[in-house]
């Protein structure tokens, strides 16, 4: 293992075995996810033939836990160990996903159960995503998160540079609802190899003083709206969000029924924004280092979005339409792992731990709630004005975000240093250049 720190951790994750572990572990997950990301829109939209506004209800449905459930769950998990929270979520969506093909050989699968399915595996992946972020400080310790994410989404980059064209193979060999069932056992496996993890988890700190759920709540919501700094991501965040999610809503059928594309020809276009993502993970963090962790947010986002109006400009045939979707697609996932790298380390040095959960928990209700309202807007939008108008209607929208971002004093942000971990007692200090709060994902 090599000389340790004083806090026995290894000095670098690639000696690192209980790392190792969870990230083998949850990149197999990633990469079983990317491949639902198109078999199950291909299942709506061909098998079950879908409408603008079921593919909108659809997309809904993968984002309406967390505006349901995100923030008792925030305060659920930093009450518990994170570990086991995982292992449970990962067992659980396996069973709830392996549904799908059942039902479907059973000839009883419609669009609304299709909903719900995909409405109870969302619940458990809330459940996942926020132990899982509130999980990787604990485990590689804070002078090791910038590697640790850069390692988590270079795998997620993989993920979907890969998981897609393999999606779109399988659909086209074993059919949609197979290629789900694949999915499901990369998350059984994913919840076994988690139970191999030796180190343990510091336990939870005590909760019984801070006043009822409400106001534990109540701790998270605030650290997003009083701190300048992640007030702007959010803002940012949920913008985009609200748009981007209105452009997939309509993307998958405007594709396959306007541009004719098939389900490989499919594939390898939607594994774009994969490789995209992956070269961007390979210099997130140089470039954060070179530009600094603010400028580089700014940059990489102006990037991401942009690039999506390159969409419905595709035309003059099927090969030219795969080049200009793909490029688009390639732009946008580079910008946005790139910014991601940054804003997820971002928040996890930012806020402490025993709050990181309910901390979490708020940034993703405000963020990721708009994603569900935009895949509403999307579908109705593609039924009212046509698909086209919808990716020029929703791509415009995108750039909205940026405003959020250029008005705050984060692009002056240089160094994670410059941030103060906060309890979330303390409110808001400091002189706008260094911030007391935390803030994800656009993402």
């Amino acid at each position: 293992m090599g000389e340790a720190p004083a806090d026995g951790r290894p000095r670098g994750l690639w000696r690192d075995a209980d790392f190792l572990k969870f990230w083998s572990a949850e990149s197999l997950s990633m990469f079983g996810a990317q491949i639902s990301v198109l078999a199950i829109p291909l299942l709506a939209a061909t098998t079950l033939d879908a409408t603008p506004f079921q593919m909108g209800v659809v997309n809904a449905a993968q984002f309406a836990p967390y505006m349901l459930f995100t923030l008792l769950a925030g305060v659920w998990i930093d009450q518990n160990r994170r570990r086991p929270i995982m292992i449970g979520a990962n067992f659980g969506r396996a069973v709830i996903l392996g549904l799908i093909p059942l039902l479907t050989a059973l000839d009883v699968m419609d669009v609304g159960l299709l909903s719900v399915i995909v409405f109870l595996a969302a619940t458990l992946t809330v459940l996942f995503d926020l132990a899982y972020q509130a999980y990787i400080p604990s485990l590689v310790g804070r002078d090791h998160l910038i590697e640790g994410n850069g390692k988590l989404e270079g795998s997620r980059s993989l993920a979907q540079a890969s998981g897609p064209g393999l999606g779109g193979v399988l659909v086209g060999l074993v059919t949609a609802p197979a290629a789900v069932l694949i999915n499901a056992c990369t998350y059984l496996v994913s919840a076994v190899s988690l139970l191999f993890i030796r180190r343990s988890e510091p336990a939870p700190a005590s909760t019984a003083t801070e006043g009822s759920v409400i106001s534990r709540i109540g701790t998270g919501l605030r650290l997003v709206g009083t701190n300048p700094y992640l007030r702007a991501i959010a803002g940012e965040a949920a913008t985009y969000n609200l748009f981007n999610q209105g452009l997939w809503a309509v993307l998958i059928l405007y594709l396959t029924r306007e541009l004719h594309f098939t389900p490989v020809i499919l594939g390898v276009v939607m594994a774009m924004t994969g490789i995209g993502a992956f070269l961007g993970s390979l210099v997130a963090g140089r470039l954060g280092r070179r530009w600094g962790i603010g400028p580089t947010i700014m940059g990489t986002m102006v990037i991401a979005c942009a690039a999506p109006l390159l969409i419905p400009a595709a035309g003059g045939g099927r090969v030219l339409s795969a080049v200009v979707v793909g490029l688009a697609l390639l732009i946008n996932g580079m910008g946005v792992v790139i910014s991601n790298i940054q804003v997820i380390s971002l928040r996890q040095t930012a806020v402490s731990s025993e709050i990181l959960g309910r901390a979490n928990a708020g940034y993703r209700f405000l963020v990721t709630g708009t994603a569900a309202l935009g895949a509403l807007l999307g579908g109705w939008l593609g039924g009212l004005i046509g698909l086209r108008a919808t990716l020029v209607v929703v791509g415009l929208g995108t750039l909205g975000a940026l405003v959020f971002i250029a008005r705050s004093p984060l692009p002056r942000l240089r160094d994670l240093s410059e941030v103060v971990p906060d309890d979330g007692r303390r409110g808001e200090r400091g002189t706008g250049t260094a911030p007391v709060v935390e803030a994800g994902d656009p993402h």
